[in-house]
């Protein structure tokens, strides 16, 4: 093993009924040895061998020796291995970014003079990597219909390499039914008489909040920069699903480059340590801000899927964990007076929240979407991802809520 830890890959047994906090604290890592409690950080870029030997069996494919960080790292394999156990999934690969494990999971599937079938309302990152990079190869993307996902059976065609879903969506919050974008997914494969894969962007939800494995679907993509890492001070990206399509991505990032860092692995492993309490309090956070703002007199309307006035909300019910369990995320979207100058000056004027382009972390933020996300679109494209320029785009935090509810009140009703 040239003296280092063991790649993630050669798994021990683990109880099936362990909760998610004792995961991604304890990894596999339930016996008695003699070690460091919290993971050490292998920051180096290259790995000793023991001899010659070593190199010609890691080329043959022995997965216990260690080459090049770009290709692999005990740091990165732990945070890993302990993502696989949270997610319930066969593997994980770490990267650079969730646009890194996006980009790399689409184009280990498509090739050129493919197609991709995907929901419209998407991240504005993943929607302009569909609209202006991927023509480049020859891959062309067609949008299912709102609301119509049975649409799936006759689009599909045999050019059709994967179906790509977000859900929550960014950043309207619509939520997509996944068990019926499986079932209709599953039906176009059996009359193209192969499977066609389904990828799924779980970033707003995380695992605590929704399992796509369980309704059927096949990979699952998340940026690790947000709820996962949760401090604001990392970046990252995690792809899940079957070992055969993590090989696949696997070789996308050595080639393309977009290889997690240690360090950012290692800062990973210690935010997930706290992962389940700090989206619990978001979750409940982002619930009392949801039901506040509804009946503020300075907000035209709330999207959140825990509201019974939310379009999707029996849908969120049945596919998030609201019911009973954990809730329905900790992000939530307000539309203002005033159009894009009224939502500037609600971000402008609030204290305790933080006007910053990013979701997921301990400290509430606001953003206005078509500032950041959703900026560089036509009005035509901002209508059909239903994005309007009095959005504000609300990522609680865990701070105390009195202070919450007294900053976005005070922010609202400065502003006329």
């Amino acid at each position: 093993m040239s003296g280092h830890a063991q790649p993630a890959r050669r798994k021990k047994s683990f109880p099936a009924t362990m909760g998610i906090s004792t995961r991604a604290i304890h990894g596999r890592k339930l016996f008695a040895y003699r070690g460091p409690v919290a993971e050490p950080i292998v920051q180096t870029t290259t790995y000793r061998f023991a001899d010659s030997t070593d190199a010609l069996r890691y080329a043959q494919g022995d997965p216990d020796v260690y080459v090049y960080t770009r290709y692999h790292n005990p740091t990165v394999h732990e945070a890993q291995d302990r993502l696989a156990l949270m997610m319930g999934s066969a593997e994980v690969l770490l990267l650079s970014s969730g646009m890194a494990a996006i980009t790399s999971a689409i184009l280990s599937v498509a090739k050129t003079g493919d197609e991709i079938l995907s929901t419209s309302s998407l991240y504005g990152g993943t929607y302009r990597f569909f609209r202006d990079i991927l023509p480049r190869y020859g891959v062309k993307v067609r949008y299912v219909p709102p609301g119509r996902l049975e649409a799936v059976r006759e689009m599909a065609t045999k050019k059709t390499a994967l179906v790509y879903c977000e859900t929550p969506t960014n950043p309207t919050l619509s939520i997509v039914d996944i068990a019926s974008l499986v079932h209709n997914v599953r039906k176009a494969s059996a009359r193209a008489r192969r499977r066609i894969p389904i990828i799924l962007d779980n970033t707003f939800a995380t695992i605590l909040n929704q399992n796509p494995f369980a309704f059927g679907v096949d990979v699952v993509v998340e940026s690790a920069t947000k709820y996962l890492g949760g401090h604001t001070d990392l970046m990252a990206g995690v792809v899940a699903g079957s070992s055969r399509f993590i090989t696949g991505v696997h070789t996308q990032m050595k080639y393309l480059g977009g290889c997690a860092d240690p360090f950012a692995a290692y800062l990973l492993l210690r935010s997930l340590k706290t992962f389940e309490l700090r989206v619990l309090k978001q979750n409940a956070n982002a619930m009392a801000l949801a039901e506040f703002l509804e009946h503020h007199p300075r907000v035209k309307r709330v999207l959140y899927p825990g509201l019974p006035s939310h379009p999707d909300h029996a849908t969120a019910r049945a596919q998030m964990t609201g019911a009973g369990g954990a809730g329905y995320g900790g992000m939530v979207t307000i539309e203002v007076s005033g159009g894009v100058r009224g939502a500037v000056r609600v971000c402008d004027s609030l204290r305790v929240a933080v006007n910053a382009m990013s979701l997921g972390g301990v400290e509430t933020l606001v953003s206005i979407p078509v500032y950041s996300s959703h900026v560089h679109m036509s009005a035509s494209e901002l209508s059909r991802q239903g994005v309007t320029p009095g959005m504000v785009r609300i990522s609680a935090g865990i701070e105390a809520w009195d202070d919450l509810r007294d900053d976005f009140d005070r922010a609202l009703r400065k502003t006329r």
